[in-house]
């Protein structure tokens, strides 16, 4: 097995490329991506299983809140007085619909559209809305909005602490993953919030696996 030292953030995203985990999958991984389907989806899987978003997300598109046009989507959805009846497989549904729909009113009234809201966001301001944590937050920031920052969860942790290494705080095991050098040579001239957003999708598909840590070291 490679030494602690010899382990960094370019070495694991090589060997987790190598794996081909994100056959089948958009090129940005996340379903949606990237669209206000991320936001909408970054708020309801908290505590929940992806499964479940999605046929919340279904359910919304039925009712013709959701759809394929971002700037019709989050003036519906600014419009409602709620939508608990359509997210209930996502749990939590009175917490949820009230906090998306005063996330929707808000990108509404401080951005006017979603359009300005993917360029001007700040990192801050997602911080400042209820329910929006820093992985929901870069969630948003990368997957909706294209940004390079790299969103990091508790498989990024746990795969980290299997090879050795242990980092707790967030903005310091997102710092580690995000070091990348030479990503050209992985990925050509595909741009760095991409690789970031594969590079998570990657993680969490090895971890959803339960695929063995051999299967890294030995690739």
């Amino acid at each position: 097995m490679n030494s602690i030292g010899d382990i960094d953030s370019m070495w694991l995203l090589e060997r987790l490329k190598g794996l081909d985990l994100l056959r089948g999958f958009g090129e940005w991984w996340w379903e949606g991506a990237p669209s206000f389907l991320v936001v909408c989806g970054a708020v309801l899987v908290q505590n929940s299983r992806w499964e479940a978003v999605q046929a919340s997300l279904s359910n919304l598109k039925t009712a013709r809140i959701l759809s394929d046009d971002d700037e019709q989507s989050l003036d519906n959805l600014s419009k409602c007085a709620s939508i608990e009846s359509f997210i209930t497989p996502s749990g939590l549904y009175r917490q949820k619909s009230a906090r998306l729909i005063a996330i929707a009113r808000a990108i509404v009234a401080d951005f006017g559209s979603f359009g300005a809201f993917r360029s001007e966001v700040s990192r801050e301001w997602l911080l400042a809305q209820k329910g929006i944590g820093k992985e929901s937050a870069d969630s948003i920031l990368n997957y909706a909005c294209e940004r390079e920052i790299m969103v990091v969860d508790r498989y990024s942790y746990k795969l980290l602490c299997g090879l050795g290494i242990e980092i707790e705080e967030y903005e310091e095991l997102q710092a580690w993953f995000m070091d990348l050098c030479d990503t050209q040579r992985l990925y050509g001239k595909i741009k760095l919030a991409k690789i970031y957003a594969r590079y998570h999708g990657k993680i969490v598909e090895f971890s959803k696996r339960k695929m063995s840590l051999d299967t890294l070291i030995a690739h």
